[in-house]
């Protein structure tokens, strides 16, 4: 799986999740929930691209 960063340069790993989002470790960027943002500056998914 790739790991997709963001413009403030977050990087999300789908082999960690976001756990402390809610988001379990495996979950698939494109299995994100519509409402996720990223926690570091608040952007949406379409912020991010993939590594």
């Amino acid at each position: 799986m790739a790991i997709y960063k963001c413009v403030c340069g977050y990087e999300y790993d789908p082999a960690k999740g976001d756990p402390d989002n809610g988001v379990a470790p495996g979950t698939a960027f494109e299995d994100l929930p519509a409402d996720w943002v990223c926690p570091i500056c608040g952007l949406d998914k379409d912020n991010f691209t993939a590594q």
